[in-house]
């Protein structure tokens, strides 16, 4: 049996022996990466979306993090 997967399509990497901090950063990575895929498909079905800063996470020990939401905007009738 061929194994055809579409072109760009997110495969998560092994894992690796990598430590809790390269994990968490492979995490990010990857949650990204899938969610540029969902979005590309979003839009494909008609639909503009826009990721906002909603809030900024601190770890209290100089580590920061952008978290945000996504507006949705169907595509008006011109």
């Amino acid at each position: 049996m061929v194994n055809r997967e579409k072109s760009g399509e997110f495969r998560p990497l092994p894992d690796l022996n990598e430590d809790e901090r390269e994990r968490a950063i492979r995490r990010v990575a990857d949650a990204v990466h899938r969610m540029n895929e969902a979005i590309i498909r979003a839009v494909d079905q008609g639909v503009s979306v826009e990721l906002v800063r909603v809030s900024r996470y601190h770890n209290g020990k100089g580590s920061w993090g952008d978290q945000a939401i996504p507006t949705i905007r169907e595509k008006t009738s011109e």
